[in-house]
């Protein structure tokens, strides 16, 4: 059997009891490393399971997927992924691969930030498409999650922008001349993934975002205690004029709020807010939200 397990948002004791059991029966097991981090080191997930964990990077999972599937049709095998397996749609190739070579694949599932964002306060029935930022680069500038947010927005419907990781990327130098040099791990921050936001709105100038009206809720480390976690809410300007440091350890996500907004969803992520009374006007005004 291939087991796909899902880790959770936090740390070794997130994962849950049967994907425990499966990891324990594995007689090898991988841990996926370049979609996302849990905020522990491998070698306390290592002490918490009782096995050694192979690091399975992208070129691996990618590339080399004959070798973590090698004899999982007569052993089970445990591919380990933080948050759920389907969190991240990379995960389904390894899948199809798995039923092509008539390998029996079991998904035990866990929390990701896709059902996690609900700890913002905002109802998750009202979140519309997710979407990715990626780094922006002189010459790279993709822009398609504009307009998955600007569908959203006409539905009135919130939405979750997962921010880029990059770990174990070479330079367009290194890559070209075939050096497996890499550089060093980077993690998109909230007031870089604003500015970019705000970037393509300057050049698509349809109106979708407005650095004094749209309302935007920070977070990162959900699942975290309270000295991990962190939630922000704010107007994008506010959340584009706060130091780093106010937004936590990565990984960072950032919602862009709907005007579909319930009172019950203004007064819980106020708490949140870098000024309250800013967030009830904008609440009250630009999105129309009768407050109670």
């Amino acid at each position: 059997m291939l087991y796909i397990i899902g880790l959770g948002l936090c740390d070794e004791k997130d994962i849950t009891v049967r994907g425990l059991e499966a990891v324990k029966s594995s007689a090898r097991v991988y841990l996926e490393a370049y979609t996302s981090i849990l905020m522990v080191q491998k070698e306390r997930l290592e002490a918490f399971y009782g096995k050694k964990l192979i690091p399975a990077d992208r070129d691996m999972v990618e590339t080399e997927s004959d070798e973590i599937l090698r004899n999982a049709d007569k052993e089970d095998v445990a591919f380990l992924v933080v948050g759920d397996p389907f969190g991240a749609t990379t995960h389904i190739d390894i899948v199809l691969r798995a039923r092509a070579d008539k390998i029996p694949v079991r998904i035990i599932h866990n929390a990701s930030i896709m059902n996690a964002v609900g700890a913002c306060g905002l109802q998750l029935y009202n979140f519309g498409q997710s979407v990715s930022l990626v780094f922006f680069t002189e010459t790279w500038k993709p822009d398609s999650f504009y307009d998955r947010i600007n569908e959203n927005s006409g539905l009135g419907l919130h939405t979750l922008v997962l921010l880029d990781i990059k770990v174990k990327e070479q330079s367009e130098e290194n890559l070209a001349r075939g050096r497996k040099i890499y550089e060093p791990p980077r993690y998109m921050s909230v007031p870089q993934a604003v500015s970019q936001l705000l970037e393509i709105e300057s050049l698509r100038n349809e109106k979708v975002l407005s650095p004094s009206t749209t309302l935007g809720i920070a977070l990162s480390r959900v699942g975290g205690d309270d000295n991990s976690q962190r939630i922000v809410c704010g107007t994008l300007e506010e959340l584009s004029q706060q130091p780093t440091e106010v937004f936590g350890e990565p990984l960072h996500s950032l919602v862009i709020v709907g005007n579909r907004l319930h009172h019950l969803e203004v007064n819980f992520a106020q708490e949140y807010a870098v000024n309250k009374e800013t967030w009830r006007q904008v609440a009250s005004k630009a999105y129309g939200c009768a407050l109670e």
